[in-house]
């Protein structure tokens, strides 16, 4: 699935084997906009995977998160003002489950994660002008993060994304990346 994708911010090093990609994050990357600290930030990595209408996409991560905002997931995007990020935050000495929802200027959503031993699963589905992020600690069973609003687009970009925006230097092993017709599942579905 990763040769049907093209970089945004490319990494200073990755590598592609079959099924896995693995990232070392260059430095102060990130994607925000606005919200709190008036900057903008789109120096993020990357790795985006064109995709016409609604569709469910999911990604396996793993990580050394260590320093404030290390950050990995997957991320859906429509240009540089309308996207979303979901997966792994390292916040106040925790890891977290995070979202990033962007319609012009960013929201940051958190939980505190829970045991992520073998790194974690994250899935998007984009259907109808809305966006569901789950995620998985073993592929099987999938709570809802989020459930909001997300602009309908002809074309969306979708993938794998991670950021460093205090450092550089955090190793990032994605695998499984997958993407299909949306899922239409209950919300309270969590298979």
């Amino acid at each position: 699935m990763f040769e049907q994708c093209k970089w945004y911010n490319e990494p200073p090093v990755f590598g592609v084997d079959q099924d896995r990609l693995d990232v070392v994050t260059g430095t102060h990357t990130d994607f925000w906009r606005t919200t709190s600290y008036d900057f903008i930030h789109d120096n993020g990595h990357f790795l985006a995977r064109p995709v016409d209408g609604d569709f469910t996409a999911q990604i396996h991560v793993r990580a050394q998160f260590e320093d404030l905002y290390d950050q990995a997931g997957l991320m859906v995007r429509i240009d540089e003002r309308r996207w979303i990020k979901v997966g792994v935050e390292f916040s106040d000495g925790h890891l977290m489950m995070s979202t990033v929802l962007t319609n012009e200027k960013s929201d940051w959503s958190v939980a505190l994660a829970p045991a992520l031993a073998d790194g974690f699963w994250v899935r998007v589905t984009i259907s109808r002008g809305v966006v569901r992020a789950q995620y998985s600690v073993d592929g099987v069973t999938w709570p809802m993060l989020r459930l909001a609003p997300f602009p309908v687009a002809d074309r969306y970009l979708v993938g794998p994304m991670c950021c460093t925006p205090k450092r550089a230097g955090l190793q990032v092993a994605f695998t499984g990346f997958s993407v299909g017709p949306a899922l239409d599942k209950d919300l309270h579905d969590l298979s």
